[in-house]
């Protein structure tokens, strides 16, 4: 007669995903309907992502009771990481499972349950009540006339119903007889329904309501027998009707009524709908209240919303001020990811932050998200900014102080290309080849002034200017130094006259290497520029939250020809410096060229490992930096001297300071 109860798995699962508990334990009476139920519930919280934290089977077995009181004993013990504990019984094992959760004082527990709680702690006085906040699924009876019924029945009324007397005699100070069988002096008018709730609930118990179903369903199937029976039988014989016991099975098999309360009433399970539950709050704080609130209902037949539930009416456990929780691990707030423990269910696991430019924006997200190349992550990781442009502009402090750098050096070697024109006539611009030096000057300044192409935002024309004119114009600056070095030599090494080398220094042949080098140099450009220029390109990578504007260089080996042209004429130049740094004279720039190249040679040599170290406009500064550091070294190394021996010293800087410095050095052998 009881109600299909294949849903009360459900809705109790359906109450732990609205409260997000992911972590509940599972304490079972055995016998198959609990079998059945362990079943059940276990495939809905798997569906459902709802981990069992343990299951603990109770005998009915009442001969065990010590035992149950030991196993009980352990469950609490045990079960302690989970603070949601779903228990399923029957009638029969209730009573020792309650005594001994209640003689322990679990009052940190939430007990979900399917039934009320029948036994009777009168007595224990327990300051905490260890089912206060227990929450019941319940069947929702109501039978019309039920509570007038409790309102005006008496001992008097059913004088031989001894459980009316017993309750008489508890609760409303009667005496007995001197018979022993009749209640004297009791309250006057006294009625069940005057007795608080905490001591009688005049609400009809699941038993009782299925009892009252049977009784109908018997009277509605020996009506519908002998209904049949009396159609069968003819008319005026006068013979009573006999009926047989058996033959009540069949009418009963196929009954379906609705009783007085307005339920549906079959015994054919494939017809008997789900039954519908109210949730109850279990009250009992202080001990003694008994309190059972409706909170809430759960109906299976909802297609939208099966669970209503009103929180704000809900009183938890003792000793819990807010809505529990119960899950076996925190969840893994936004900016984290999931990872499982191994061996453990998957409620448990550990959360790891996300990697670099990766987000979660949820709660307990398996999988880290990646930005988009224009976006960025944030710092907690839980959401993707958009990235701003940006380049090496000259409002930047790098780019102001790179840009400034390069005009003042600008400035100074056309400072010091007017001064050597204004003393063109002095033997130390004469003695040092003046074109060459005029040649090298100008080289040098368009050299400062290219490093201005780096800086700015990138456009077609910069980013093509940017190396073509670097590679150009470093070459004729290294040409020239190589030119004016081989100069020196000759001067030097080739005395006798009549000579060929002495032809080849008169009519000035040392000065074809700047424009054969520069053609060399020209030329690579040239198939760099017609293969695979320079573009414009973005790196959304190198710079956290900004998308570099940069200037790709297009084919890389055409770049690295250049800058292996570059260095090969550096080192040549070097070594030819290096073999002429001791000739006697005193306006002999050899040494001085030497130190220009090796610092040249030095800057270019630390370019190419920090260069490829670097990145976003970093790189970019550090190219500008070493244009504008081997620039300046060649202007330091060769023109600083010489300028020193102008402005300060012009005493050494005229015909009779040249020969007595020669007299002075060809006496030294």
């Amino acid at each position: 007669m009881a109600s299909k109860d294949t849903s009360l798995a459900l809705g109790m699962v359906s109450l732990m995903l609205h409260f997000s508990w992911t972590w509940v334990g599972l304490v079972i009476t055995e016998g198959p309907k609990g079998l059945q139920f362990l079943s059940d519930v276990r495939a809905e919280m798997d569906k459902n992502r709802v981990c069992v934290a343990f299951v603990k089977m109770i005998s009915n077995a009442a001969t065990s009771y010590y035992l149950n009181q030991q196993k009980h004993y352990f469950i609490i013990k045990e079960t302690f990481p989970a603070n949601v504990v779903i228990i399923y019984y029957d009638a029969e094992s209730i009573n020792d499972m309650q005594h001994n959760v209640g003689l322990h004082l679990v009052t940190w527990k939430v007990w979900v349950t399917n039934s009320q709680w029948h036994a009777d702690l009168t007595g224990n006085n327990f300051i905490f009540d260890s089912f206060h906040g227990t929450l019941i699924f319940s069947n929702h009876h109501e039978i019309s006339g039920f509570k007038k019924f409790i309102q005006t029945v008496n001992p008097s009324s059913y004088p031989e119903d001894i459980f009316l007397q017993q309750l008489w005699y508890w609760h409303f100070h009667c005496s007995l007889s001197d018979s022993g069988c009749v209640l004297e002096n009791c309250i006057p008018n006294a009625s069940l329904a005057q007795l608080p709730v905490n001591r009688f609930d005049p609400a009809i118990s699941d038993a009782s309501y299925n009892i009252y179903n049977a009784v109908y369903s018997v009277a509605h199937a020996l009506h519908e027998m002998l209904l049949q029976q009396v159609q069968k039988q003819p008319m005026g014989d006068g013979e009573a009707v006999v009926l047989s016991p058996w033959q009540l099975h069949t009418f009963l098999k196929n009954i379906q009524f609705n009783n007085p309360a307005g339920d549906q009433v079959t015994l054919d399970k494939k017809v008997k709908l789900d039954a519908k539950y109210d949730i109850l709050n279990y009250w009992n704080f202080p001990e003694g209240l008994r309190l059972y609130v409706k909170v809430g209902e759960f109906s299976p037949h909802v297609a939208n919303k099966q669970l209503t539930l009103s929180e704000e009416m809900i009183q938890w456990a003792t000793a819990i001020t807010e809505t529990p929780n119960s899950v076996c691990t925190e969840s893994c707030h936004p900016g984290l990811r999931k990872s499982p423990q191994e061996g453990k269910v998957s409620c448990c696991f550990d959360c790891i932050p996300c990697s670099e430019n990766e987000i979660t924006n949820d709660t307990d997200m398996e999988q880290c998200v990646k930005c988009p190349d224009h976006q960025y992550a944030n710092s907690q990781r839980n959401h993707c900014l958009q990235k701003s442009v940006t380049f090496l502009a000259y409002e930047d402090p790098l780019g102001e102080g790179l840009a400034s750098t390069a005009l003042s050096f600008t400035l100074l070697t056309a400072a010091v290309l007017g001064l050597f024109v204004k003393h063109r006539d002095t033997p130390i611009v004469k003695a040092n080849n003046r074109a060459l030096s005029y040649t090298l000057l100008i080289s040098l300044t368009c050299c400062f002034l290219c490093s201005l192409l780096f800086i700015g935002r990138p456009t077609t024309a910069t980013c093509i200017l940017q190396q073509t004119s670097f590679g150009i114009v470093f070459t004729v600056a290294v040409s020239t130094v190589l030119a004016k070095t081989i100069t020196v030599v000759l001067a030097f090494k080739v005395t006798a006259p009549g000579r060929k080398m002495r032809q080849l220094l008169v009519s000035g042949a040392p000065n074809s290497i700047i424009p054969i080098c520069s053609l060399i140099q020209l030329t690579l450009c040239g198939v760099w520029m017609g293969t695979n220029p320079p573009y414009i390109d973005t790196d959304a990578h190198s710079e956290h939250g900004h998308i570099l504007i940069v200037c790709n260089k297009g084919s890389l080996t055409a770049f690295y020809c250049v800058l292996g042209y570059l260095g090969s004429l550096a080192l040549v130049s070097f070594t030819v410096a290096f073999l002429a740094r001791n000739l006697p004279d005193t306006f002999n720039e050899a040494k001085f060229l030497t130190f220009s190249m090796l610092v040249f040679c030095s800057v270019w040599v630390t370019f190419l490992p920090v260069y490829h170290s670097t990145k976003g406009k970093v790189m970019v500064a550090m190219e500008v930096f070493s244009i504008l550091a081997s620039s300046a070294g060649l202007l330091g190394c060769i023109f600083v001297p010489k300028c020193y021996i102008i402005l300060i010293r012009p005493d050494k800087n005229s015909l009779h300071g040249f020969r007595d410095k020669t007299h002075s050095g060809r006496k030294k052998p």
